[in-house]
């Protein structure tokens, strides 16, 4: 501890500090947003036999929606499960009323496959990861 008794400490993955951030950033958020809640929401495709084939994970939050993460099994890819996972995505945040649809991809990534179906590139950030580039996205999506 130092001379005030506070104690700084770092260390790795800790679900209970996540948890308690998470709590407290939500409740400073819908007091800053009157009331617009963030709300999560999830795409699933299966194959016959109940393996995954993709999934997708976004969120929205007032007239805003968000891609987390997309992804597709090695053996699927180039099947447009990947569209179809943008499709319900888009469809789910037109439901819940939202305009825009945000994403970001790594060059190594799929950024090519987001600007195919109609999403603009907002800004890059250069170096990230180290040679790599984090691509930012935006769509409009249409009533």
């Amino acid at each position: 501890m130092d001379d005030s008794g506070t104690d700084i400490t770092t260390g790795g993955p800790d679900s209970e500090l996540d948890a308690r951030l998470s709590k407290e950033l939500d409740a400073f958020n819908r007091a800053a947003t009157a009331g617009h809640e963030q709300s999560e929401f999830t795409v699933r495709i299966t194959d016959a036999d109940g393996a995954l084939v993709a999934g997708l994970s976004g969120w929205s939050w007032g007239d805003r929606a968000g891609i987390g993460m997309t992804w597709v099994r090695e053996d699927s890819r180039g099947g447009g499960w990947g569209a179809k996972l943008l499709t319900a995505a888009e469809a789910e945040a037109r439901r819940r009323g939202c305009a825009t649809i945000l994403v970001s991809s790594f060059t190594f990534q799929a950024p090519a496959f987001y600007a195919r179906h109609g999403y603009e590139e907002t800004a890059r950030v250069p170096g990230f990861p180290a040679g790599h580039e984090d691509v930012y996205f935006l769509k409009r999506l249409q009533p």
